[in-house]
């Protein structure tokens, strides 16, 4: 049994969490930034990042004392190395880089997306290589066929804003307050998602991609006439983000075969509407539908803990002086699309 110190960073939540290579979380710690955000609409960088500064480490000396270990018991560091706010990434990153130095511990390097594709598999331990995940978070919005631990193939991904950032801006358009997804979420149940016309982006094309620019254009336009209640706003603009997500990924699913299951990852999977709706899809092509618990969606760190694991028992550790990175494909390899996709 290893046991493995997981660091998250890269945006505006804090965490620390021991996590076992037997699916066990042992402790996890994790700070909030909401308050000090909440009054720009968005995350702020340089506010985030000096948060991370201060509360790290004592959410470290937290974790470790409520799982009743020392950093001498831990078999390896794993901290979020990327992508993300660069600011933030490297407290979290050279704060993994002493403690694993200073106790004489492999350091483990996740990219943040790796995270939240291997989350599924700390929860379900029925999961198995490979699957169809879609990864629906406040910057990226991909689906990413899933081989195995380092090995992912890019399928799709957005041409211009993610998922997430689209219920954001929303949130801020529609003056729901922050954080945006889950003030969408609750707005959207007292409204009807049929009142107001908005477009589905990409929905039918040939294309494989996702695009949702143009749909928080509209949902500028249709706030600025006045005309619609902002829950119904909501409810449409939901919705709509659902039936491009559903549209996308069925096109994926024609083309596949000897899948395990369709997985959801990332922010916007704690979304009910979405979960719902891309579980009814699995249903439809006689697939196992799975989805992280709801504190697994969210950055957390037990999420890098076990991706730290499943890259441990692989093999994987890397150097002291391993860089940080704002950007950090999972598939390298993965040709270059239009629009703001190449940062994907």
């Amino acid at each position: 049994m290893v046991l493995i110190l997981g660091i998250e960073s890269s945006c505006d939540e804090t965490a620390a969490a021991l996590v076992t290579s037997d699916r066990v979380v042992r402790a996890h710690r994790l700070a909030g930034q909401e308050a000090a955000h909440r009054p720009y609409g968005g995350v702020v960088p340089e506010i985030a990042a000096r948060a991370h500064v201060e509360i790290l480490v004592p959410l470290v000396e937290a974790a470790l004392a409520d799982a009743g270990v020392t950093l001498a018991d831990v078999d390896a560091v794993a901290a979020t190395a990327g992508p993300g706010l660069i600011g933030g990434v490297m407290v979290g990153l050279v704060t993994g880089k002493a403690l694993a130095h200073a106790a004489g511990k492999p350091l483990i390097a996740v990219n943040h997306l790796e995270g939240h594709a291997l989350s599924p598999r700390l929860s379900d331990p029925a999961l198995a290589f490979p699957y169809l995940l879609l990864l629906v978070s406040g910057g990226h919005c991909q689906l990413l066929l899933v081989e195995g631990v380092n090995r992912y193939r890019r399928l799709a991904t957005t041409i211009d804003d993610a998922a997430g950032e689209a219920f954001d801006k929303t949130a801020k358009i529609l003056g729901l307050g922050f954080p945006g997804g889950p003030a969408v979420e609750q707005a959207a149940r007292l409204g009807d998602a049929k009142a107001v016309p908005l477009p589905r982006p990409l929905r039918g094309t040939a294309e494989p991609h996702f695009s949702f620019a143009g749909l928080k254009s509209a949902v500028v336009r249709a706030h600025d006439t006045g005309n619609y209640r902002v829950e119904d706003i909501a409810a449409s603009f939901q919705q709509a983000v659902v039936d491009c997500l559903v549209d996308r990924t069925a096109r994926q699913l024609a083309g596949l075969s000897g899948i395990s299951a369709l997985v959801v990852a990332g922010g916007v999977a704690a979304n009910q509407a979405v979960r719902g709706s891309l579980e009814t899809l699995a249903a439809a092509h006689s697939l196992r539908f799975v989805a992280p618990p709801l504190w697994l969606c969210t950055d957390n760190a037990a999420m890098i803990g076990w991706a730290g694991a499943e890259r441990f028992a692989a093999g994987l550790t890397d150097p002291l002086d391993i860089a940080a990175r704002p950007r950090w494909p999972l598939d390298p390899s993965a040709e270059t699309v239009r629009g703001a996709g190449v940062k994907a």
